[in-house]
């Protein structure tokens, strides 16, 4: 594989969603494949960047449906581990706006058991740049040899980290402590203003950026749903819209708005390092494309981001610039 991929480290998760059928006293599940992690690397994939992902993927049913679905995006699965734990469940339900809720069953789950002898630098190859996040980062036993692959990394590639809070399952003061480091190890940081919110309850964005800028992170990008993202870039600021488009759910916006980002990076040569090219018209400019990716995936049901020739037909068609 070329020195110009971009890994991708995490969980896959199966998501269900449930249907109810009052008069047969059932409830039916629709398991779709998912997980922050391995909804990036799909999303990425598709959108044309050489991707490999490092999952620990179970043998069980699920691991099957997480293969196949990530082997048609075109994802490179010599990065994972099998693994003879079953695989991460979560339960979806859709609210009003299309925000999905989950409830997680995790507990002894493949997907955080990875251990030193599997997180070793010959699985990643030579990348340009390493993404991970959400349950991977704090989900013990796996989740300190994670930290200790991104540090030997961060040494030649660029790190990228979205925290993706699941605070039903891992106590918010957990990330709140990881921050630190964290950002100590990453150059770029994208969270949702929830995910803000969750750490650092009740402080200003402005505030929170510049304490993680002194604490490391370049680049600091925080979405905000149809209001948009606030780019941070060592503290210069500025705000890319949001994309009009007819929500069907919200499911994976978040994980292809980090795709989005990374691939315009990635196509433009700033990933590889500490992004000291970077100006904040360059970080707009990425920001803006994956506003479109993320508008895309939610004009859709589940999380289906776009391929390539998808955002090429969108602005193909008349009257679509600026739509997703």
């Amino acid at each position: 594989m070329p020195a110009t991929h971009v890994a991708v480290l995490g969980e896959c998760v199966a998501d269900a969603f449930a249907t109810a059928d009052a008069a047969r006293g059932e409830l039916t599940l629709r398991v779709l494949p998912g997980g922050g992690p391995a909804n990036t690397a799909v999303a990425l994939s598709r959108l044309g960047t050489s991707t490999r992902f490092l999952g620990r993927i179970s043998r069980d049913t699920f691991g099957a449906l997480f293969r196949a679905h990530l082997d048609a995006s075109g994802v490179d699965l010599t990065g994972c581990a099998t693994a003879d734990e079953p695989s991460t469940l979560a339960v979806a339900t859709l609210d009003e706006s299309g925000q999905a809720v989950y409830s997680f069953y995790a507990e002894g789950s493949a997907d955080w058991g990875w251990s030193p002898a599997e997180l070793t630098p010959e699985r990643i190859g030579e990348v340009a740049c390493l993404h991970t996040g959400s349950l991977a980062l704090v989900r013990a036993p796996g989740s300190g040899h994670v930290e200790e692959l991104l540090g030997r990394t961060a040494a030649h590639a660029t790190i990228s980290i979205d925290p993706n809070v699941r605070a039903t399952l891992v106590d918010p003061a957990v990330y709140r402590e990881r921050m630190p480091v964290w950002c100590a190890l990453a150059d770029i940081v994208k969270l949702s203003d929830d995910d803000l919110e969750q750490i650092h309850p009740g402080e200003p964005l402005e505030k929170v950026c510049d304490t993680w800028h002194t604490e490391g992170a370049r680049l600091i990008v925080v979405t905000r749903g149809p209001q948009g993202a606030i780019i941070s870039l060592d503290g210069e600021r500025a705000t890319v819209p949001a994309p009009a488009t007819d929500v069907v759910d919200t499911v994976g916006a978040g994980d292809s708005f980090t795709a989005g980002l990374l691939h315009r990076l990635h196509s433009s040569g700033r990933l590889g390092g500490r992004l000291d090219d970077l100006d904040l018209d360059q970080a707009k400019d990425a920001a803006s494309f994956a506003a479109r990716v993320a508008a895309f995936t939610c004009s859709v049901a589940g999380a289906n981001p776009p391929w390539a020739r998808d955002l090429d037909e969108q602005v193909s068609r008349p009257g679509a610039q600026g739509r997703a």
